[in-house]
């Protein structure tokens, strides 16, 4: 059944009426932006779509037209024909609890999937989630307006650091072209998505930047962001995830460690890497996960020793692998 699962994917929309679509925990501008078409696509077609995002919708996104449809809670099954995951690895990604049994359509573009729905549709070589979902609105024959464009333009800008990241294949660079000639506007997206914080994240930037600490022969870096940062300048935790991107452009850094306070002797560590370094492996030693450039873990313990420690552990790691890569 899954041998072609954008045609199986397309007929099941058709015959449906009441359509769930959820995303990942934590969700970035991929997931969030590709939802919001999916429920213009299927406005439509005259379907009654619905989006399902658990966690909190960071900055900027949360500033996109059309958020006010996004439900917080629990999909209930009765309720609705299909669920449409995006970039949910298996069921427990999405943070929903009821849809063991209702028919599942999972749309990813990461290795690191269980292949647990009905239909399948995985692919790596997609530059983000949103190239596939312009490729099934092709086939389901939508019309793509501005709107529709912009946030599918948005989503796969977003995923690929404006086309830095080592996602960025030729099939983003054709996907965006066509966006742009449906309407999408490549500057005003940009604005919106790079040139628009507020004064107190860039503050807060600041003291997170000031922690910058590089080890091992150059190729680690750290930052800290610790709780009374974040309550002086009244930011949530949620809008620094692209803090890493500044300490990533740093010449010869193989890997960087975000360290978050989230309570008394404990830290969200974020994690991201360029090239062969593989951020999953990382997150795994510390029972964390995530995918090949961007991953995450929670530890416990006093942060001077943490902030030794765990640098050393990953440097390990990368010696290791220089091994491997060499035999």
């Amino acid at each position: 059944m899954n041998e072609d699962p954008i045609n199986h994917i397309s007929e099941k929309i058709k015959e449906s009426q009441n359509i769930a679509v959820t995303s990942h925990l934590r969700p970035d501008g991929d997931s969030v932006c590709t939802s919001l078409a999916l429920h213009l696509m299927g406005k439509q077609l005259r379907k009654n779509v619905s989006i399902f995002i658990k966690d909190k919708i960071p900055f900027p996104f949360n500033h996109f037209p059309g958020l006010d449809i996004v439900d917080p809670g629990q999909i209930n099954p009765d309720n609705f024909d299909i669920v449409i995951l995006l970039e949910c690895a298996n069921v427990k990604r999405s943070g929903q609890k009821h849809i063991d049994d209702c028919y599942k359509i999972n749309i990813d573009h990461h290795h690191s999937n269980d292949f647990y729905a009905d239909i399948n549709w995985v692919n790596p070589e997609a530059a983000a989630v949103a190239c596939m979902v312009y490729e099934l609105g092709k086939h389901l024959s939508i019309k793509f307006d501005s709107k529709i464009s912009s946030l599918l333009y948005s989503a796969i800008v977003s995923d690929t650091g404006s086309f830095q990241f080592s996602n960025t294949k030729a099939n983003a660079f054709k996907t965006c072209y066509e966006l742009v000639n449906h309407g999408a506007v490549p500057h005003k997206i940009t604005d919106l998505l790079f040139n628009n914080n507020p004064p107190e994240k860039i503050k807060l930037l600041g003291q997170v930047l000031s922690t910058l600490e590089i080890s091992h022969n150059g190729k680690i870096a750290t930052i800290t962001m610790f709780d009374k940062f974040l309550k002086k300048l009244k930011i949530k935790h949620i809008d620094t995830e692209d803090f890493t991107t500044y300490t990533r452009t740093i010449k010869g850094i193989n890997v960087v460690l975000f360290f978050k306070e989230m309570g008394k002797n404990t830290f969200r560590v974020s994690i991201r890497t360029k090239g062969e370094t593989n951020a999953m492996k990382i997150a795994n030693i510390f029972s964390g996960g995530g995918h090949m450039h961007a991953a995450g873990f929670t530890v416990t313990g006093n942060y001077k020793k943490l902030i030794k420690e765990i640098p050393s552990i990953v440097n390990e790691l990368l010696q290791d692998n220089d091994k491997d890569n060499k035999t």
